[in-house]
């Protein structure tokens, strides 16, 4: 399959970016267990610098990937970000590898946004989303530290992650919710409700996790056929489900290799037919 341009995967309004659909997620370019720097640097800057060439504009990382690894990373690569948009994410602490909290005070939460501003030298975080509502803090005050670094110009727009319906509305009362991350792919599909809400009001839907297929991607399955129908991986049509699937829909598929990134920029470039869309959609759900 050619060189596809991310641009083939549609586009998408964030305010004042437009930011092509298929985007990029910085949380692989860390250590093992996201912890610490990689352990291929030069291959990892080098991954990061292809992005733009590959039309690819939209980055999605969080201070706790590393922590702080990525996002420092991003910056020695791409730094001043020349038509790109890099959205960062704060309220998960780090104590090791593969190990997560929430922290989801206020001022916790502000500090850490600043940090990220000084970490990618922006004057402004174009994009910033809530990591977790910690369950320890009354969710109004997360929302409120949100609304501050909004009203303070420290972040232009806010989102969040891993929420309800009811959490978005909730969030909603306090701020302009622009974007939701939530795990989503092919065959996990809990949030199909949180998606189709998304989708009606024009909320940025940011699936974690995309290219997974489960069993799926096994030799004679459905997914299987349709991909050598295509010439592709299993992985790359399911990326292109995925980006059918809504037009608020901004996959950000990552990894710390070229030959990967250019792979999952190519599904964007697979035009899935209605009947295999079906064909997946109801294979999914089983």
């Amino acid at each position: 399959m050619s060189e596809v341009n991310a641009a083939a995967s549609g586009t998408f309004s964030l305010g004042d970016h437009t930011i092509n659909r298929l985007g990029y997620g910085a949380m692989r370019i860390t250590g093992r267990g996201i912890w610490g720097p990689p352990s291929d640097r030069d291959g990892a800057l080098e991954t990061l610098k292809r992005l733009p060439e590959l039309g690819v504009n939209f980055i999605d990382t969080a201070d706790s990937y590393g922590p702080d690894v990525s996002e420092e990373l991003i910056r020695e690569a791409l730094y001043p970000y020349e038509g790109m948009l890099v959205a960062t994410k704060a309220g998960l602490t780090r104590a090791g590898p593969d190990r997560w909290a929430p922290n989801g005070m206020p001022d916790y939460l502000i500090e850490q946004a600043q940090r990220s501003l000084k970490k990618l030298g922006v004057e402004q975080i174009a994009l910033w989303q809530l990591h977790r509502i910690d369950p320890r803090v009354p969710r109004e005050e997360q929302f409120g530290a949100v609304k501050a670094l909004l009203d303070q110009g420290i972040i232009a727009h806010a989102g969040l992650s891993q929420v309800s319906v009811e959490d978005i509305e909730a969030a909603r009362k306090v701020f302009p919710v622009a974007t939701v991350q939530n795990k989503y792919n092919l065959v996990v599909r809990e949030s199909e409700d949180v998606l189709d809400y998304c989708e009606k009001e024009g909320i940025g839907f940011i699936p974690w996790f995309p290219l997974a297929a489960g069993d799926l991607a096994k030799p004679g399955s459905v997914l299987d056929g349709i991909a050598q129908k295509h010439g592709a991986a299993p992985s790359q049509i399911a990326l292109a489900w995925v980006l059918k699937r809504s037009p608020v829909m901004l996959p950000i598929p990552g990894t710390s290799k070229v030959a990967h990134l250019e792979e999952n920029v190519a599904a964007a470039g697979i035009a899935l037919s209605d009947e295999d869309f079906a064909a997946l959609d109801a294979a999914g759900r089983k």
